[in-house]
């Protein structure tokens, strides 16, 4: 396991290469929230050498469909930065249609059709 002591700077070089600079979003929420998901989530977790970060946001992508969780927009958006088109979230979002359920696929669809519509893509391709 990677040092403790470490993981802050880990988990801010992942930021940057997934294009969230140093999640904003998250620090303007709360301080404290921020410095547990900058530490343990992505400086822990998204840091361990197991799978890739490409690979990671795709599990993660399928999670928070599952969990119908507002956070998948953010991934949306900055997919892209690991390599992954709106192609290949649809098809996560068709994969998990038949093992989660309609409600979900359709909450899942119609946040990638807002963060396409936001990137002004009107069809799949690259993100």
């Amino acid at each position: 396991m990677p040092d403790a002591k470490d993981r802050r700077k880990r988990g801010l070089e992942v930021y940057k290469q997934m294009g969230w600079g140093e999640n904003p979003g998250v620090k303007e929420l709360d301080e404290d929230l921020w410095a547990f998901t900058t530490d343990v989530l992505f400086g822990e977790i998204w840091a361990r050498p197991g799978l890739s970060l490409r690979d990671r946001e795709l599990v993660t992508l399928a999670a928070l469909i599952a969990a119908k969780a507002d956070g998948i927009s953010v991934h949306m958006r900055n997919a892209h930065h690991l390599g992954i088109s709106y192609d290949e979230m649809k098809e996560v979002i068709l994969q998990c249609t038949v093992y989660l359920g309609m409600p979900k696929a359709l909450f899942a669809m119609r946040k990638l059709k807002t963060v396409m519509a936001e990137k002004g893509k009107a069809t799949g391709g690259k993100a």
